[in-house]
């Protein structure tokens, strides 16, 4: 599976000083306790994902791409940061294209010389 981070990467109140240990198990696939990874969707139709970090366990995602977003300690958690990050976007452009202003702000954060 191969991770790409947002600039702006969500992480639970509390682990916010394991953010390099939960980015290293995610990438070996050692993904205890379990969590939840808050990504944009692959498809277009949709605009972000949610998946356990159990099911990421899974040989179908052996190869996938994630473009991970956000790191919750529970499902409940992953939706207030969506419902949190839906009222951002809306007031900062007006609408709720998360998934562009994401990208957006990406991209602008990477052509500045950052790397997440």
């Amino acid at each position: 599976m191969r991770v790409k981070y947002y600039c702006d990467l969500y992480i639970s109140r509390g682990w916010q000083n394991k953010k390099a240990a939960l980015k290293r198990k995610l990438k070996q696939k050692r993904l205890f306790p379990p969590f939840y990874v808050v990504a944009l969707s692959q498809g277009e139709q949709n605009q972000v994902e949610i998946f356990s970090s159990l099911l990421l366990r899974q040989h179908v995602f052996d190869h996938a791409e994630l473009f991970v977003v956000g790191i919750t300690d529970g499902y409940d958690n992953a939706l207030e940061y969506l419902e949190q990050l839906t009222k951002d976007t809306f007031r900062k452009t007006g609408t709720a294209d998360i998934r562009r202003f994401i990208l957006e702000r990406q991209e602008e954060f990477e052509k500045q010389g950052g790397k997440a």
